[in-house]
């Protein structure tokens, strides 16, 4: 007795090839919802960070006769980044942190930051490249992502042009003497100083309206556009207040 032999038709080349047309479709489809999903997760995260940090700044402050966890006037001019980065050596207990600061501590490190523009906080040059790592590895600001709002009022020169910039901030300021603290910035993502974008990068590495998390003196925590001069002697975005239509100020008055 003869079998019959059973041809099974596997794909042919056409409907292969359409097959994964319609694959690479629905993954670029796909692609855009992930990656705002992750960045939401990411802002999300930055945004507990700064909630639970500003409620440490404010019990360090409490104990503290209601003063900033600043060097204040003590910050070397030559080491003006002090001025924004010693507050984690002061409150940092006040979280449940002990010792020398690693780059592994979670709560200060925002996982959106895993790279920085250089030149940051130093002058008023646009940076010519991101470095490719995140800020939070660096130790000269302590390993943080955040920074404090941290500006002694100080009036210095910059460049060689006769340009001076001043560092408004809360330094040498009682938190109880801030007249709008729900306007006024106590600790925010570092990008938010320049500013840049961990969350919304652009192709210009430091730029006007870019998006940051910022927590403020009241304690509510926002995610807000910071104002950028672009003026040549105007310098980054700590060194003035931005027009009254945005959602922030540096300055405690």
């Amino acid at each position: 007795m003869k079998r019959k032999l059973k041809i099974i038709n596997g794909f042919t080349l056409v409907e292969l090839l359409a097959v994964l047309a319609i694959i690479a479709i629905l993954v670029g489809l796909l692609l855009p919802v992930l990656s705002a999903t992750k960045r939401k997760a990411q802002r999300t995260a930055c945004t507990n960070n700064l909630r639970q940090i500003n409620l440490g700044i404010r019990m360090y402050s409490d104990d503290s006769n209601d003063a900033p966890p600043s060097p204040g006037s003590a910050a070397s001019p030559t080491n003006v980044t002090t001025l924004y980065s010693a507050y984690k050596q002061l409150m940092k207990n006040y979280v449940g942190l002990n010792g020398a600061s690693p780059p592994q501590d979670k709560l200060f490190a925002c996982p959106a930051d895993t790279s920085y523009p250089n030149h940051i906080f130093t002058d008023d040059s646009w940076p010519s490249e991101y470095v490719q790592k995140g800020l939070h590895e660096e130790s000269y600001v302590d390993f943080s992502s955040y920074s404090f709002n941290g500006g002694d009022g100080r009036t210095e020169a910059i460049g060689t042009n006769g340009f001076t910039i001043t560092r408004p901030g809360l330094a040498n300021i009682k938190l109880n003497a801030v007249k709008h603290p729900s306007r006024t910035v106590l600790i925010a993502e570092a990008s938010a100083f320049a500013p840049w974008s961990w969350h919304e990068p652009s192709s210009r590495l430091i730029f006007n309206d870019a998006k940051n998390v910022v927590s403020f003196v009241d304690g509510h925590v926002s995610y807000i556009k910071i104002f950028k001069d672009n003026a040549p002697h105007k310098g980054l975005a700590i060194f003035y207040d931005p027009p009254a239509t945005y959602d922030y100020q540096w300055t405690p008055n």
